[in-house]
């Protein structure tokens, strides 16, 4: 599960990653005019002041409609389609009268598939080789036809279907940004639902009989006593439920704690490590090392001076479960307080605990568990163990290791 869970945030990440074309991966094409510009630098054609001003104004056209085609306030409109109908003769001019001109039909058609809508792409991937296999013959060398064609339609079929590959791609992030959405409105109205339903009769329930107190106060003491009585034991009966609830929506399970671990370590560029074997533990169990991994990692990302890996590692086939966090930092993960884990009077290799681990450890000295943390000699660690027989379990080990369906560790 926990390893279906990695692949699955891996897979979210690589998407968010993906990004499409902008000027700076298409313009340095531009430099491709230098193959027809060479033979004119070197005195071959007979009117270089006309090739290179065709040339710069090809190279002009080209960096506009690109540039312009990224820009938000061009994109949708018609000045980039309309720079590249420029180049088409501009290209067609240069192409028949340039040796090695029929390169820039490439760049023609790169342009094209970029500003021209997708629903016109197969026109373009036609049309522009067709230009380029009609120039050829006209400049009389049929036999390069066939290499022009070639020449123009790999580069366009490339960005083409690139670009839509791209436009898909970002239309798969806005569906994922709404779905996030959604499910947050969702829950917002479950929450909201759920507290309408726990105090929506109670409150009326408590406004009755409050009402019923002014009434009964003046002539009948021991009546109103009797409601005002119901009253404490409805609100507390409330509260108690408000309280269930709200720790229901608090709590957090161990696998997603897992993931939101590795995620904060992520973040904070510290390469985590997650070892999780052995068979399911009940949801208490569970509940307590969730709490244990959540305090771990945040003082490892707090605290830690120079960490740079993190190991959690649970082993849910011991007796008694043993679920540790290790990092190899050098300043203490833990804070600092007055108190230590084993009470001032355990290893030398203890250090300090803050009141956030004070807490951990209460809570886990209440479940039979012991919460310990030490220097090593590649940072700290911090131990918590927790017995499984206060919930009437069999030894995890006579239960077969079955935490991830084959008891294999999942490394992360």
């Amino acid at each position: 599960m926990v390893g279906r869970l990695q692949r699955k945030r891996i897979t979210d990440e690589e998407i968010e990653k993906i990004r499409g074309f902008n000027p700076y991966s298409l313009l340095p094409w531009v430099l491709m005019i230098y193959s027809p510009l060479h033979p004119v630098l070197q005195g071959q054609y007979p009117h270089p002041i006309a090739a290179y001003v065709g040339l710069g104004i090809f190279a002009v056209l080209y960096c506009a409609a690109i540039v312009t085609s990224f820009r938000p306030r061009f994109h949708s409109g018609r000045l980039p389609l309309a720079l590249a109908l420029l180049l088409v003769p501009v290209t067609g001019a240069l192409a028949g009268s340039l040796d090695h001109g029929l390169i820039l039909y490439s760049l023609l058609i790169i342009i094209c598939a970029v500003v021209v809508p997708d629903r016109f792409g197969p026109l373009v991937l036609i049309g522009v080789p067709a230009l380029a296999a009609l120039t050829a013959y006209m400049r009389g060398s049929g036999s390069s036809a066939g290499n022009a064609v070639w020449t123009t339609v790999l580069p366009g079929g490339i960005v083409f279907v690139m670009s839509k590959l791209f436009t898909v791609v970002a239309q798969l992030k806005e569906t994922r940004q709404e779905l996030a959405r959604a499910a947050v409105a969702e829950e917002r109205l479950r929450f909201s639902r759920d507290l309408h339903d726990l105090l929506g009769h109670t409150m009326s329930v408590v406004a009755l009989k409050a009402e019923a107190v002014r009434r009964l106060a003046p002539a009948n003491l021991d009546a109103a006593l009797a409601q005002a009585e119901d009253i404490e034991q409805v609100s507390r009966k409330a509260l108690a439920e408000i309280r269930e609830a709200v720790s229901g929506y608090r709590d957090t399970g161990l696998a997603e704690e897992m993931d939101r671990a590795r995620s904060l370590l992520n973040a904070a560029r510290i390469e985590p490590v997650v070892k999780d074997s052995g068979p399911t533990l009940p949801a208490q169990a569970e509940g307590l090392l969730a709490w244990v991994v959540r305090e771990g990692v945040t003082n490892v990302v707090r605290h830690g001076n120079g960490v740079r890996h993190c190991e959690i590692e649970l082993d849910r086939a011991a007796e008694p479960v043993r679920l540790s966090i290790s990092d190899d930092g050098a300043g203490s993960p833990v804070g600092v307080d007055a108190g230590r884990v084993d009470g001032g009077t355990g290893s030398a290799g203890a250090v300090a605990t803050g009141n956030g681990l004070r807490g951990l450890r209460e809570r886990l000295s209440a479940a039979g568990g012991t919460l310990t943390t030490e220097a090593t000699e590649r940072g700290f660690r911090l131990l918590a163990t927790l017995p499984t027989q206060q919930w009437g379990l069999d030894h995890p080990k006579n239960q077969g290791r079955g935490g991830n369906g084959s008891g294999a560790p999942i490394t992360a």
